[in-house]
This record gives structure tokens, sequence and C-alpha cells, in this order.
């Protein structure tokens, strides 16, 4: 029981992960911003797989999984709100602040002993990685828009 908690805590991140994309890329496009459109597609894309693979763990084990991100993502939403309202620069660095918060989140699971192999390897070698490499996405896209 206690690794499907922590599984499905994971999969409320990368819900609220794919809620805040999809907010942000709707935004982008409307304000005819291509390139920034073109980058985070992909990301949107590895985080709704992201949230396949942890569903599928999920029932795997026996459990049931999340079928939304709960308060974490109300409160992802209230913070890309805002950052829309400010602009581009401060969307992005949004989005990246909440990459940050799931490369944590990935961290402090791999910290737990009592997580199954399969788990640890699929955060270690696919989510992870992801993450870390969204993170390096948005630093590019923070620094173009701030030239």
């Amino acid at each position: 029981m206690h690794n499907i908690e922590t599984i499905d805590k994971l999969l409320k991140d990368e819900l609220a992960a794919t809620e805040t994309y999809k907010q942000a890329l709707n935004k982008l496009k409307e304000d005819a911003c291509a390139v920034e459109s073109e980058s985070l597609m992909p990301v949107y894309e590895e985080h709704k797989d992201a949230v396949s693979s942890l569903q599928s763990l999920i029932n795997r084990l026996g459990g049931t999984p999340a079928e939304d991100s709960g308060a974490w993502g109300a409160w992802a939403e209230i913070v890309m709100g805002g950052a829309n309202i400010l602009g581009k620069k401060a969307t992005l660095k949004a989005l990246q602040e909440g990459e940050k918060s799931g490369v944590e989140n990935y961290e402090e699971a791999l910290q737990d002993t009592e997580l199954p192999s399969d788990v640890r390897a699929l955060i270690e070698t696919k989510l992870l990685p992801a993450q870390q490499a969204h993170i390096r996405t948005l630093e590019r896209l923070v620094d173009a828009a701030a030239a």
C-alpha cells in the first residue's frame, strides 16, 4: 500500500504538469509564441507518457490511480493563471519551478528503501532524466525570453 501511495503522489504531480503545460501551450499559441510552443510540446507529451507509465504501475500493484491532480493541480493552475497574465517569461519561469519541484519529488521517492526495483528503475532511467531535461529546455527558453 505504501508503494501505491508514493507512486500515486508522483502521478498527481504528473497530472498537474500535463494540466499546467496544456494551459501554458494554449496561452503561448494565443500570443503567437511559436518557438516556445514547439519547444514545449514534446515536454507536454513526455508528461503525458509519465502519467500513463505511473497509472500502469499503480494498476499492476492492485491500486486505483488518481484521476486528477488534487490540491497541487489547483495550486499550479492558480500560479500559471497569474504567470499567463504577467507574460511569456513569467509563464516559462512558473513551468521551470514546477519541473524543479518534480525533480525533488522523484529524488524523495528514490530515498524510499521499500520502493520496488521496477519503480526505482522507471524513475532513475526515464522519469527523473526527463524532468532534468525539461528544466534545461526551460532555462534556454527563459534566457531567450530575457534577451
